[in-house]
């Protein structure tokens, strides 16, 4: 061997070591295979942020404050309620109907103080004590904060509390949750439950899906079986969506229960694998949801009607601004539809512009206006392309805790009362 061409192989190898000594290091390089957040703008964003760009600082902070404070939280599971669903099958996931109140002082003969009324928009409080839907929702929002603040951050121990707080819910024999909602937002006296509670889980359980994504990506304390166990309960749960009494009639209702239906069927059909009908769901919703349920000057007449017509104008928007997310997997752009009036998710989201900047008050009866509950379907038709909602986003009110557009960027429900 000539001193020249050894002189080349050191070159050569002292060149590769350096190069791997200066390359970025990144524990997991694959694009997360998300329902509604877009993978590949994830992976870059993560890219972006490795490389130091400062206008990613403020999120990601906002972000980690918010996974800290569920370090020393939870788990929590079905399996601790005071009394378990009237089937009485601890495992099942139990819930109370928010709006509904007793109408007498309860006894000892009437201990619920039945017979129940609807008082539309007042939340009772009995809701959230005694049931499972607080422990959901703590479930649901710390199993995605912490998934997405170990993915931007690499730190294992969001990984490995996002991971225990998973299991614990959905996998571990003796706490884990049966896959259906056969006694969500049961009304006591009256109903054992009813199919409008799905809707506890359809408003956000697809961050839940995403998250599980985003852990699939080689999360340190999250294994084969952890995945595999998810993918059963996800397929258990999809068919129970499909195919129950409760889901057919949740599926055929014509206001955001509908939409953030087709939402959850449309989440869990492309996380399991079935996207042909993940995509027949997101092209249904255009002459299913969007041409009946949005006017043709953007307003969502069923939402006007309530005592929170502002909460739910957006809250459906949420819906459908994630569904239409789920369409860009299947190539189908929900963004573009028009309706035979001109009905569209750009005239919806244009109709909240005045209210959501602050430009004018929301004409319309509610409780309690929140103005930053539009501020990421805003984000979402600016994305979108909309020039009148990019306009509008300098002006959006931040909610609690700060803007996470830049690193989660599908609409959250960002307010807090749903039903």
């Amino acid at each position: 061997m000539s001193a020249r061409f050894r002189l080349c192989v050191l070159l050569t190898a002292l060149a590769a070591f350096t190069t791997g000594l200066c390359a970025p290091v990144t524990a997991h390089t694959a694009a997360p295979h998300t329902a509604v957040l877009d993978g590949a703008r994830l992976q870059h964003t993560k890219t972006r942020l490795e490389h130091g760009d400062p206008r990613l600082r403020p999120a990601v902070r906002a972000l980690t404050v918010r996974a800290d404070k569920w370090l020393d939280q939870g788990p929590w599971t079905v399996v601790d309620k005071p009394r378990p669903a009237p089937g009485g099958d601890v495992h099942d996931y139990l819930s109370q109907a928010p709006y509904w109140w007793p109408s007498r002082t309860p006894t000892t003969d009437n201990p619920w103080g039945c017979p129940y009324v609807q008082r539309d928009g007042e939340r009772n409080p009995e809701v959230d004590s005694g049931t499972d839907r607080q422990d959901v929702e703590k479930t649901f929002d710390s199993a995605y904060d912490l998934s997405l603040a170990w993915y931007y951050t690499g730190e294992k121990r969001y990984a490995r509390k996002a991971g225990q707080v998973l299991r614990t819910w959905f996998l571990d024999p003796a706490t884990r949750m049966n896959p259906d909602l056969d006694h969500a937002q049961f009304i006591p006296c009256k109903y054992d439950g009813r199919a409008i509670g799905i809707i506890d889980f359809s408003q956000s359980y697809t961050s839940v899906v995403d998250a599980i994504a985003l852990l699939d990506t080689g999360a340190p304390g999250w294994s084969a079986k952890d995945r595999a166990g998810m993918a059963r309960w996800n397929t258990d749960f999809l068919g129970w969506l499909k195919d129950s009494d409760f889901g057919r009639q949740e599926a055929a209702a014509t206001n955001n229960h509908g939409t953030f239906y087709d939402l959850l069927l449309a989440g869990l059909a492309y996380a399991t694998g079935d996207k042909a009908l993940a995509r027949r769901t997101v092209l249904d919703a255009r002459s299913r949801r969007i041409a009946p349920q949005i006017a043709a000057d953007g307003s969502q007449p069923q939402e006007l009607t309530r005592t929170r017509s502002w909460h739910y104008s957006t809250f459906d928007l949420v819906a459908y601004t994630r569904l239409a997310a789920i369409g860009r997997h299947v190539g189908v752009d929900l963004w573009a539809y028009r309706g035979p009036d001109g009905q569209s998710l750009f005239k919806a989201v244009g109709y909240l512009l005045p209210a959501a900047t602050g430009a004018a008050a929301w004409p319309h009866p509610e409780l309690e206006f929140l103005r930053y509950a539009a501020t990421d379907v805003v984000h979402a038709a600016a994305d979108a392309g909309d020039a009148r909602a990019l306009r509008a986003v300098a002006a959006l009110e931040a909610p609690p805790g700060g803007d996470l557009w830049a690193l989660r960027p599908a609409a959250e429900q960002l307010d807090s009362i749903a039903g």
